[in-house]
Formats: C-alpha cells, sequence, structure tokens
C-alpha cells in the first residue's frame, strides 16, 4: 500500500518578505539593524525589558499593516484540496506572524512563537495579544506585574511543540521548505530526517540555502510566483493513484 498523501511545508522569513516584513539574516534584515542580543535573548529582556518590548511593539504594528501574499493563499488553497482528497497537510512555520491564518491555512505549527500572544514568565499563561506590551502590564491570570512577555522563542531557548513537529516528519510524503536559511537549527535539519527515509524534499526559495544540497528538487524565484505554480502541479500528481 502506498504511503498515505501527507505534505509537510517549512516556511520561514522569505514567504512574508513579499508581504512587506522584513526578514533576518538578509542583507539589511532585522539582524543587521539590531544585536539579538540586545532583542531576543532572555538576557537582554532581563537586561533593557522597555528595549525588548518596543522592538516587538513596532514589530507587532508592522504586522498589522500587512497582508497574505499569493504564497500564503497557495498554501492555504493547497491544504484545503489535499484535505479534501483524504490526504494530509501540516504547516510548519518559523515565522512569528499570523499571515499563514490570515490566508485561510488550518494546520499550522508555530515553531518560534508567534508575535499576537503574550506569555507571563510567573506561571506561564499564554494570551492572545494584539497590543502593546510593557513592564507595567498584568498577566490577565496571576496578576503580576512586569512579567508579560512575547510568546516568541528567544536565542537560547527551545523551539515549541517539536514533539507534534517530529510526528509529522515522521509520516510525511513529501517535505518543501520555503524562505528559509537553511542556517537555523533544528529547522535547518529536517530535510536531513525526512531525506533519510526517502521523502522527496523541495526547496523554494530566492536563491540557494545554506543546505541546499540536502534537496531533491529545487524551485529559484519570487515566493509569490513559484509557489502557486508549485502547488497547482503538485495537488493532482501527489493524489494519483
Amino acid at each position: 500500500m502506498s504511503k498515505r498523501t501527507h505534505i509537510v511545508v517549512l516556511t520561514g522569513a522569505g514567504v512574508s518578505a513579499e508581504s512587506g516584513l522584513d526578514t533576518f539574516r538578509d542583507k539589511g534584515g532585522i539582524w543587521a539593524r539590531y544585536d539579538y542580543r540586545d532583542v531576543a535573548t532572555p538576557e537582554g529582556f532581563a537586561a533593557n525589558p522597555a528595549l525588548v518590548h518596543e522592538f516587538y511593539n513596532m514589530r507587532r504594528t508592522n504586522l498589522a499593516n500587512v497582508e497574505p501574499n499569493a504564497a500564503h493563499l497557495a498554501l492555504a488553497a493547497l491544504e484545503r484540496r489535499i484535505l479534501g482528497a483524504g490526504g494530509a497537510f501540516t504547516l510548519i512555520t518559523q515565522n512569528v506572524d499570523d499571515l499563514h491564518e490570515r490566508a485561510g491555512s488550518q494546520n499550522v505549527i508555530h515553531m518560534h512563537g508567534e508575535l499576537k500572544k503574550a506569555r507571563c514568565a510567573a506561571c506561564d499563561a499564554v494570551h492572545a495579544w494584539a497590543g502593546d506590551l510593557s513592564a507595567s502590564v498584568r498577566c490577565p491570570d496571576c496578576k503580576a506585574v512586569g512579567e508579560m512577555r512575547p510568546h516568541v522563542v528567544w536565542f537560547g531557548e527551545i523551539p515549541l511543540r517539536m514533539e507534534e513537529i517530529a510526528a509529522a516528519l515522521v509520516s510525511a510524503s513529501r517535505f518543501v521548505s520555503i524562505g528559509t536559511s537553511g542556517s537555523v537549527y533544528p529547522a535547518a535539519g529536517f530535510v536531513a530526517e525526512v531525506r533519510a527515509m526517502g521523502v522527496p524534499c523541495t526547496e523554494m526559495n530566492l536563491e540557494p540555502s545554506e543546505n541546499a544540497w540536502a534537496f531533491s528538487d529545487a524551485r529559484y524565484g519570487a515566493a509569490g510566483d513559484i509557489v502557486p505554480a508549485w502547488a497547482d502541479e503538485i495537488f493532482p500528481s501527489t493524489l494519483r493513484p
């Protein structure tokens, strides 16, 4: 019996760049303008919570002013078609934006957290959070003041939902990486895991990533062009008896 169709997609900052969100590691990206140690580490937050809140408040404001692009919409449409045909679809994203959800994607795993959520460092409660955060905010659950932080995985912290990701990779019939640098682990190691199981792997990016050699197929260009074209191509061939 052939393996059940289960498309597993990994997305990075490149898939949201065409919507107007900055990437991190490209020339002129976020880490070219900010020292990650100041704004994206537990130590940075402890030293200067006001700076960290200012950084993420700005990113939250920017997110409110952009919309999903053609790549986000194509992935959401592909998920609907595959689920309708009895297959499975898992979208793992390194992005903390909500553009996949706003495009209509349902099964999204945010391994690096979500910008529009806040977490209390005192009680670990997570809350939807669209507005600004500051050191004066009180936790809605435990009422502690100054303990609310962005629900984002910082450098030195363990990514979220790794058991779910591992289960998805084991059952994948095809793995696709879109808009990633191939340099951030553990996500950069996913392709090696699935290739070891004989699963075909496709990279879609503006240019080859640092781990491009690990993929069995590659498409290069703007995500808004190549992702819709790939989605229209892969659906019928994936579900052919």
